[in-house]
């Protein structure tokens, strides 16, 4: 079950994981070309998708009094042999 994130936590995770994909980065989630014309290539929608299917390989570092708790975003293990 994904964790309950923070709007900013959210934001920024969707962004970096956008940042990656416009950079050249592999999708974790397989879109035909139909689905790709469909949300215009948009790299944000693609790691919205992707966030809410708890792909995203991240974590979240939360301050906190005495400690810092790290999130893992990932809720899915990742296997790149399924991927084509």
């Amino acid at each position: 079950m994904m964790e309950e994130y923070t709007k900013y936590e959210e934001a920024r995770i969707i962004g970096a994981r956008a940042l990656q994909i416009s950079q050249g980065a592999p999708f974790m989630i397989k879109l035909n070309d139909e689905d790709l014309q469909k949300i215009g290539y948009n790299t944000v929608e693609i790691a919205k998708m992707e966030f809410k299917k708890g792909l995203i390989p991240m974590v979240v570092k939360r301050p906190l009094p005495g400690a810092v708790k790290k999130i893992a975003v990932s809720a899915k293990p990742f296997d790149q042999t399924k991927m084509e």
